[in-house]
């Protein structure tokens, strides 16, 4: 009798279950995909930004240089490259007077969702997601990921920046133009939190980063994708998506803020090259990714920054929902391999 295994993740305490008693190929979530029309206007498309709040932050190119300004005076320039705004329907807003932490903290005891979302317009162009962006766009979505994270942390009622991307309606996209999304809270929420405790323990017994040493054990494993001088991509041990994997910084960092202009490109071609091979692989899947990162100083050297990237290429059903525990129907090592060979082809 061959047995699933049960694979514990780095940190959480999350288990999973690789089913390999029905185990899938990855090429067996390939679907066709649906080219219906957009009938509807695209509020985030160039000409339409009057349909919009106004923005907190764009690129625009002026005179052979990239400027950073915003909307004011009513302006709404149609030249831009990258462009920020509140998001029109906000899981967090600010608070309406200039508040301390003290102040914030105490309201948000009476359920107040006090932070920031906003949404990151990636390209003039509606269809230029990450897989098929030209390096200098993408290069300049990291950099207003930089850019916010910068300004939002910088608040003192904000404990926590998160930044992700959801493409394809199954994902959560409602609209299809390329765009990200960044919500600022007022505490931690439970999965980072969880990360940065277990990092912390491990740092005090070992004096060195858990991330630096699982990037060490990866990028000698069957599960790693992509290597280069500066980022590991690899699907981890207890992926709980099929096709599940994380890029890694070989530098530590506990966030994105001290990224050079030379990580910053490696980056960009990083996302793009791990995207296009996971778009080629399975025709263009739904897709979370999303950011882990640390703002707290007290995580500076404990905490490693990474992203992770989720296709939806399956359903949480009853067990997962009542339990916790997932069910993995592709092992992470499969997943991998499937994912170096298209990027070698």
């Amino acid at each position: 009798m061959v047995y699933n295994e049960l694979r514990k993740d780095y940190l959480l305490n999350r288990w999973v279950v690789i089913a390999t008693e029905r185990s899938r190929r990855p090429t067996d979530f390939a679907k066709p995909k649906n080219e219906s029309a957009q009938n509807s206007v695209c509020p985030l498309c160039v000409g339409n930004e009057h349909m919009t709040p106004p923005a907190v932050m764009f690129y625009l190119k002026q005179n052979g240089e990239i400027k950073t300004d915003r909307d004011h005076n009513g302006t709404r320039p149609k030249n831009w490259l990258v462009r920020v705004i509140p998001n029109l329907y906000p899981a967090f807003t600010p608070p309406k007077a200039p508040a301390d932490k003290a102040q914030i903290m105490k309201t948000e005891s009476y359920g107040c969702a006090v932070g920031h979302h906003e949404v990151l317009i990636e390209s003039p162009n509606h269809d230029e997601d990450p897989a098929d962006a030209e390096l200098p766009q993408l290069t300049l979505l990291i950099k207003a990921y930089i850019n916010r994270l910068r300004e939002l942390a910088a608040k003192p009622y904000v404990q926590y920046v998160s930044i992700f991307r959801n493409y394809g309606k199954e994902a959560g996209a409602s609209l299809s133009h390329a765009h990200s999304q960044i919500i600022a809270t007022p505490i931690v929420p439970r999965i980072p939190a969880e990360e940065m405790a277990a990092s912390k323990k491990f740092y005090d017994q070992h004096q060195k980063c858990v991330f630096c040493d699982i990037i060490e054990n990866e990028t000698k494993s069957p599960r790693l994708v992509l290597d280069n001088q500066h980022f590991a991509v690899f699907a981890p041990y207890a992926s709980v998506h099929p096709l599940e994997f994380w890029i890694l910084p070989k530098k530590h960092a506990s966030n994105i803020l001290g990224l050079s202009k030379v990580e910053i490109e490696a980056f960009a071609e990083t996302l793009k090259t791990s995207l296009k091979a996971l778009k080629t692989l399975v025709n263009d899947p739904p897709y979370n990714y999303c950011f882990h990162l640390s703002i707290n100083r007290d995580a500076e050297k404990s905490y490693h920054w990474h992203l992770e990237v989720y296709p939806r290429l399956s359903i949480w059903a009853g067990f997962e929902k009542n339990t916790g525990m997932y069910i993995n129907t592709v092992k992470p090592e499969t997943s991998a391999a499937e994912l170096r060979k298209t990027l070698q082809a």
